[in-house]
């Protein structure tokens, strides 16, 4: 058994960062992310007067409920989605500021205009200096009394993540009414530490119901990312081998570590503890469909994968993966087709049959789960390339190292 310590949650990260921000008093994070997108959250906190000390496997933030120490800020959210959307809406609650904001050229392809339409719903002055609904973004803050709002978050759940944790920063809190709902268990992971940093939101159904207050700083431990531990459990469902990741256990936050049930379908054998996750497997996968619309980050790890099953696998209700980093559902597909593989697609699903994968470079179009999904496909297909191979940065910045001594284990 190979025992693979991953690390933190990006998605934790980001949210611990929002929240410890937010609150009132010093907030210390355990063992949190390390890597482009987080780096460049802690950066954008910094850049709007938040105190940021960072050790190795702790970091400290100096709360502010009042909002960011400066009244000017001009911030660069690199690649990150989850800071690309969280930090202007922590901005947007200041009592006064401008504060701007922009990104890379893949992040401004990116959708939000679910997000900035809500917040000038609540009376934030807003305006997209280039493209309506994606950035560059300008914000001009005084405050946000609260109120109702009407949002569909079937294109992102952080639509719906950002003004949850919003809310308590509010005169008077949110009441939300979601009409369209994707990748539900990240709203789960939401709700979950909004609690642990003192504030419980109200759901009946698709409504959500935020109170104002504020929040209570805390020690947070950040969990093992559970989409980076996908790319270790398919490679032992694949390989026939066994991996364990500690940290990911029955109570884990994240919706991703599901992941592991598709490969119980899939026939590998799955078992959960109260701290741990191990998957083994004879290395024989059997094909099936499978609705991944809230575990879609994994998507591209089952892809990738797929050719070795016994029979087709389909994958469907991942439109969302569409207006990703890249189009993951089209990416998945072209690098699979030049690997020789049969593969299908619609506007929603993809359909890949088995086959025989032969080597070779795989378009990464800079999106790091595309890289280290298809990492797996090489176990089987030795050979493979990447034209951009460091974009695992992102969320792994030693994934290769990482991967190559995990390989080199099970091939042992």
């Amino acid at each position: 058994m190979t025992v693979i310590h991953i690390p933190g949650s990006k998605s934790v990260t980001a949210r611990a960062l929002f929240l410890a921000a937010a609150a009132d008093g010093t907030t210390t994070l355990v063992r949190p992310l390390h890597s482009d997108d987080t780096e460049g959250f802690t950066e954008g906190l910094t850049r709007l007067g938040y105190a940021v000390a960072r050790e190795p496997d702790r970091w400290h933030i100096e709360g502010r409920p009042a909002g960011p120490a400066v009244t000017d800020a001009d911030v660069y959210c690199r690649d990150g989605a989850t800071t690309a959307r969280f930090l202007p809406t922590l901005a947007a609650a200041a009592a006064s500021g401008t504060y701007r904001f922009d990104a890379s050229a893949q992040m401004r392809r990116r959708p939000l205009a679910p997000l900035t339409e809500a917040l000038r719903t609540l009376g934030v002055v807003l305006h997209h200096e280039a493209a309506e609904g994606h950035h560059p973004l300008r914000i001009k803050a005084s405050g946000i009394k609260g109120g109702e709002l009407t949002l569909d978050a079937g294109e992102s759940s952080q639509y719906l993540t950002a003004l949850l944790m919003l809310g308590p920063l509010t005169a008077e809190g949110l009441r939300i009414d979601v009409t369209e709902l994707v990748s539900a268990p990240y709203i789960e992971i939401t709700l979950a530490m909004m609690r642990s940093f003192g504030v419980e939101v109200g759901r009946e159904g698709n409504t959500f119901t935020v109170p104002p207050g504020g929040y209570r700083p805390t020690t947070y431990a950040v969990e093992p990312d559970a989409s980076t531990a996908s790319y270790f459990f398919a490679a032992a469902a694949l390989t026939g081998r066994e991996v364990t990741v500690p940290g990911l256990g029955r109570d884990a936050l994240q919706g991703d570590l599901r992941f592991v049930d598709v490969l119980r379908r899939m026939g590998a054998d799955v078992r959960t503890t109260a701290d741990a996750t191990t998957v083994g497997s004879t290395g024989t996968l059997t094909g099936l469909t499978v609705n991944m619309r809230d575990i879609s980050d994994t998507m591209p790890t089952l892809a990738a994968i797929a050719p070795f099953a016994t029979s087709p696998v389909r994958i469907e209700d991942v439109a969302n993966t569409r207006v990703k980093e890249c189009d993951r559902l089209d990416a998945c597909a072209d690098n699979l087709r030049r690997m020789g593989i049969t593969v299908h697609t619609g506007h929603d699903w993809i359909e890949i049959h088995p086959g025989t994968p032969r080597p070779t470079e795989i378009t990464t179009h800079g999106d790091h789960r595309i890289v280290m999904s298809f990492a797996v496909t090489g176990l089987r297909a030795p050979g493979m390339t990447y034209d951009v191979p460091g974009c695992v940065r992102k969320t792994f910045p030693r994934f290769h190292e990482a991967f190559a001594d995990f390989a080199a284990t099970t091939a042992g």
